[in-house]
């Protein structure tokens, strides 16, 4: 299982390069100062985000653990909610689409505290 997540990680770091690049050099003067730091948060955290879904994939083919299966996804589906909600406010213009950032935000929270749990109480057991 450990595989499928390295490679969404790998997939979404592609995406993220993709996207940045496409930010720097078709959006240049193109987005508000606002909204060009808002597509420069969106893309960090797709880009931090991606390489730690690698970095628990890796973890998680060194140790069993419920945390790891429950936390890959839900790293996953954070950084999707939290950065696409913010290139969708910028596409869109629906300001009220920043409401949703927050729930991905919550998610990525419990996963990295999962990854946490899991690689010390690994210590333990």
């Amino acid at each position: 299982m450990w595989t499928i997540w390295f490679g969404m990680g790998a997939l979404f770091s592609a995406v993220a390069i993709g996207i940045g690049a496409f930010g720097a050099h078709a959006l240049k003067g193109v987005l508000s100062v606002d909204d060009a730091a808002i597509f420069e948060t969106a893309t960090k955290y797709l880009t931090h985000h991606s390489l730690g879904l690698i970095a628990v994939a890796m973890l998680m083919s060194r140790i069993d653990s419920m945390a790891l299966t429950f936390g890959a996804p839900l790293l996953m589906t954070g950084f999707v909610i939290f950065s696409g909600s913010l290139y969708a406010l910028i596409w869109t213009g629906h300001r009220w689409l920043g409401a949703i950032t927050p729930i991905g935000g919550v998610l990525m929270i419990v996963a990295w505290l999962l990854t946490a749990w899991a690689a010390i109480s690994a210590q333990w057991l």
